[in-house]
This record gives structure tokens, sequence and C-alpha cells, in this order.
């Protein structure tokens, strides 16, 4: 059934792919740091890379709206090789701190990724060691096998594998076992409830006796 505003956010998306593309080819997405601190709050231990997008015309695009455009037109790939790259370049002159980077699982599919993320890391000199992709379970699905041998050959060059958004996707004990991942990011929904919530707290700290233990 044919409606108006399905022209209207066809066009719309289209407008924002077009201003993406664009902004990609002129480096002109922004890369911020989010400190990631240890349990006492008193070191910081790790940074987070995040895409921002800062429109001439249309200020701050949220990622929730531009990165589902990214996957949808491939330009993903091109972005998150410029963030893995800057991520690199910037997190040299911070000595002993893990930068992450998060991972489409349109990236981690392509059979190039692990050469890419190797040659970047070369280019820029980075040490592997203190680089950490991030991955969701969507990355993993209908994936197994040659998601596994990725993931194998990056544990070789040093790099660290995070496993994203645990909790709210399948939460599958399997890929715990079969896959290397060094750590288990739990999802903020149950993380920002657990002083309200007794189900909420009592999850978190399965998932963290869960994670000790692996």
């Amino acid at each position: 059934i044919y409606d108006a505003v399905m022209d209207a956010d066809l066009s719309q998306r289209k407008l924002v792919e077009q201003d993406l593309r664009e902004t990609i080819d002129h480096d002109g997405l922004k890369v911020f740091y989010q400190p990631i601190f240890n349990a006492s709050g008193e070191k910081i231990v790790g940074i987070e890379a995040l895409a921002r997008w800062f429109h001439p015309t249309r200020g701050f695009i949220p990622p929730a709206e531009f990165i589902p455009i990214a996957e949808h037109s491939d330009l993903i790939i091109e972005l998150g090789q410029r963030v893995l790259r800057r991520a690199c370049l910037d997190a040299k002159d911070w000595p002993g701190v893990v930068v992450s980077v998060n991972v489409s699982p349109i990236q981690f599919r392509r059979l190039d990724f692990v050469s890419m993320v190797e040659r970047i890391v070369e280019e820029t000199g980075f040490d592997p060691s203190r680089l950490e992709l991030e991955l969701t379970e969507s990355t993993l699905l209908g994936n197994v096998d040659s998601a596994e041998a990725a993931m194998r050959r990056l544990k070789a060059l040093g790099v660290q594998l995070a496993l994203d958004d645990f909790g709210t996707g399948y939460s599958s004990l399997l890929y715990l076992r079969r896959f290397p991942f060094d750590r288990i990011k739990i999802d903020r929904s149950f993380v920002r409830s657990i002083e309200t919530a007794a189900d909420a707290a009592s999850i978190v700290h399965a998932i963290v006796s869960l994670g000790r233990g692996l």
C-alpha cells in the first residue's frame, strides 16, 4: 500500500546518504573518545572511538540516524576504515591505553577485513595489543565458522576482542565458549537499572561472575 510518507522518508534517506558520502570522501567525520575507567573509577584504562557527524546546515546528526544509512549503502566500509585509522593514529600519543573500535557486521563479514586491520596497524605503527575490536552477536549469526577463523587471525595479530551489548541479543553461552573474546560489555539497559531493579542487579552480577569465570 503506497503512502506519501514512504516517498518522503526515502528521499530524506537518499539526501543523508549523499551528504554522508561527500563527508566521508572529504574526511569530514570526527572521532570522539569516551574514557573507560577501572572498577574503582580512579584510572582510565581504555577509550572507545566514536564516529560523530556535524552537518554544516543540519548540525549534529546522531549515529543512530546515519550509521544504519551507512550500513545500507555500504558506506560503512569506508567509514569504518577511516575511524580505525584515526583511532590508531591518535592513540599512539596515549601509551598504556587500549582503544576500542566498533565493527559493523557488514565490515567484519568481508573477506578482506582482517587484512585491512593488519594493513592499518602496520601503516600507522600502532601496537595491535592496544587495539580492541567490538563485535555484536548479530555479527556471528549464520557466520560461525568464518567468524571464528577471522577472530583467530586477529588474536594471532595481538588484537583484543569484545562482545558488545551482551544480554539483549541471543546471549548465547556457546559464543562465549567458542569465540576468543577478551571482554564482555553488558548492555547499558541492565547497568543503568542496577540500583533500582533487583532483577537487573542479579543479571549484571551473574554476567560479571560468568566473565570472571571465563
